[in-house]
Order: structure tokens, then C-alpha cells, then sequence
């Protein structure tokens, strides 16, 4: 389970394969703060990043592999993605083929 990182820029969580990293950088008041918290580790090709509010760190962040939306709905709410890489296009293929739960 991932939860906002409220307090903290980068919520660090490990799993049996990578190390995930949520950042959330609607409180970040400059992209250079990035560079500070170490973007360029957190960022490394073996990690998953995923970022809340990017557009505070333009200039600074890659182009993602992934857009994710969500959206709210009266029970539950619908996730969308859209690959913007071909690794992102690699993700999607796997995750349409991965067997869904009943």
C-alpha cells in the first residue's frame, strides 16, 4: 500500500524487485529543490517513481514513461494510462496481460 507522502517530498517503500519511490512535490516552491534531495539516485532506471503534482519539477524531471489520471466516481474511482516511452509501452503491455483478480 502506497500512501501520500503529506510531509515528506519522497516516500521511500522496497520491493522484492525494485525500490519504488512516491513523491508528492505540490509543496516544493522551486524545482532546484530536486537537486538537493538527491532526484538523480531516486530517479535511476531500476527504481519506479511515481510523482504527484510534476509540473513543480519542470526543468528538473525526465519525461515520464507513464501518465497516470485518476478520477473520482461515486463508488471507487477509474485509473488511466497512457505510455509517453516505449518503456512506458512495455509497462502497459505487461500490465493488459497480467491476469486480473475475480
Amino acid at each position: 500500500r502506497v500512501k501520500s507522502p503529506t510531509y515528506t517530498l519522497v516516500e521511500p517503500y522496497s520491493t522484492a524487485q525494485h525500490s519504488l519511490f512516491h513523491l508528492d512535490l505540490y509543496r516544493l516552491s522551486d524545482a532546484e529543490e530536486l537537486e538537493w534531495i538527491g532526484i538523480r539516485d531516486v530517479l535511476d532506471d531500476d527504481n519506479i517513481c511515481l510523482i504527484e503534482w510534476p509540473e513543480q519539477g519542470a526543468g528538473i524531471l525526465p519525461e515520464p514513461d507513464l501518465h497516470i489520471y485518476l478520477q473520482a466516481r461515486d463508488r471507487g474511482r477509474t485509473i488511466r494510462m497512457e505510455s509517453a516511452t516505449p518503456r512506458g509501452e512495455r509497462v502497459l503491455r505487461c500490465q493488459a496481460e497480467s491476469p486480473r483478480p475475480a
